[in-house]
């Protein structure tokens, strides 16, 4: 059964309220508040403004400089505690809090990411992290034998494996290509011929990558978009190609609103820039996008009371339809609207510019650096927070080490050619980019 993807909003709004569900129990009464916590320090209080107190929102080892926070994120203050009230009240009355809060708490958050997005509640599905997302929409894509999926050789696993799961199928074909040679000196006019080239009339999907992990390359999602848009205005309904993104690592740099970015589906997990509780993440579709789906997982909330037959398939929104159901960790799910929060406080034009502040310094001494080769572009338009570099003489995992003995956390990149990747963020300030690069030019 499919959900009508134009529900109106209000009855998407009225949702929020406690429905059957997967709780067969009464409703009982409400829940004991939460015990007050202490009043914090005055150095505890959040300051938006102030990116010292930013960074102490973190319980971060401060013996360690953190350049590789996009790879999983530590929970800041307003997350942690949220995190602990949900965990407290459910291990004092697990049944009911669970029965009472759930439905209602996946609205919230879901109207929390719409909020942050720009988009609206009910477009959104609420999962457990970026994989789960791209095989939720790659998985449920309405493809048939002969058509063709074209994604890129800068993907990650993920993205590749769940279109070959979905391939083998349909009978669709995979074609990979390639968006640029070198990634430093990649451009816009580049990126866009190479994806105009490589869609054909048999071409139904375009999966691509916001911002590569491998090269640190952003790709120009807004002019990709307004191609595939002159591309598709010849095209019948089945026959347009959908526009799918993972965002994951622009999601929690760039402020553009979503439907600034001319995409027709955009997966993020929420654990790594977000700075949102571990397993979590969102999928967000364009309302008409959502009609080439089929959903996989079944969904909980109204879409169990379809089944019980009290609702009617066209009464659930789409996003809900599309939320995986089963159990999940439910404090941290709830505590995401938090990580939402957080990052508004501060400013989404705010959060961008300090993160290409930092990235542009660092990216300006690598360059200079006559033993270091920079591999993402100095222009912040084609680059956001990640940082890919090698170092003559030595491996990337030697380089890693080395700067792990000098008390500084990078990583390397987890693909075929294989980069040094630092990324300044947040919770990074001046002084500990310029510690960072002194050990880089130390490395000789």
């Amino acid at each position: 059964m499919k959900a009508n993807p134009m529900l109106p909003r209000r009855t998407f709004l009225q949702q929020a309220g406690v429905s059957v569900g997967a709780w067969s129990i009464a409703a009982a009464a409400p829940p004991k508040p939460p015990k007050p916590q202490p009043e914090p320090r005055a150095d505890e209080r959040f300051r938006p403004e102030d990116w010292a107190s930013v960074r102490a929102q973190f319980p971060l080892a401060s013996s360690y400089i953190h350049m590789a926070m996009f790879y999983l994120a530590s929970h800041p203050r307003p997350v942690a505690e949220a995190i602990e009230r949900y965990r407290r009240a459910l291990d004092e009355n697990p049944t009911l809090f669970a029965a009472e809060h759930n439905d209602a708490s996946n609205v919230r958050v879901s109207r929390a990411a719409a909020q942050y997005m720009g988009g609206d509640a009910e477009y959104i599905a609420l999962t457990d992290s970026t994989t789960m997302g791209l095989g939720l929409v790659y998985g449920g894509l309405d493809l048939a034998p002969g058509d063709e999926i074209v994604s890129t050789t800068h993907d990650h696993y993920s993205t590749q494996m769940s279109l070959r799961h979905r391939a083998d199928r349909t009978g669709a074909k995979v074609i990979e290509v390639s968006l640029y040679d070198e990634p430093a000196t990649a451009s816009v006019n580049e990126i866009v011929a190479r994806m105009r080239k490589a869609v054909t009339p048999a071409t139904r999907v375009l999966a691509v990558t916001w911002v590569h992990s491998g090269t640190g390359v952003k790709l120009p999602l807004a002019a990709m978009g307004e191609a595939l848009r002159e591309i598709n205005a010849s095209r019948e309904a089945r026959h347009r190609v959908l526009f799918c993104v993972d965002g994951v690592h622009g999601f929690g740099i760039e402020r553009e609103n979503i439907d600034e970015l001319g995409c027709d589906f955009f997966v993020a997990g929420t654990h790594k820039w977000i700075f949102g509780p571990r397993g979590t993440g969102v999928i967000w579709g364009r309302p008409d996008a959502w009609k080439s789906l089929r959903p996989i997982i079944p969904s909980f909330g109204r879409n169990y009371e379809v089944w019980l037959g009290g609702v009617k398939p066209d009464e659930v929104a789409v996003g809900d339809l599309m939320t995986p159901g089963g159990f999940h960790s439910f404090e941290h799910r709830w505590a995401l609207d938090e990580a939402f929060r957080f990052h508004l406080q501060i400013g989404k034009a705010r959060v961008q510019k300090r993160i290409h502040s930092l990235n542009t310094l660092a990216k300006e001494a690598l360059v200079r650096m006559p033993h270091v080769k920079l591999h993402t572009p100095l222009d912040p338009g084609l680059s956001a927070g990640i940082i890919c570099f090698e170092v003559n003489g030595l491996s990337p995992l030697e380089v890693v080490a080395r700067l792990h003995e000098r008390g500084i956390i990078a990583s390397k990149s987890p693909y075929r050619t294989s980069y040094v990747r630092i990324a300044p963020s947040l919770i990074n300030n001046e002084e500990e980019v310029e510690r960072t690069l002194r050990e880089i030019r130390a490395l000789v």
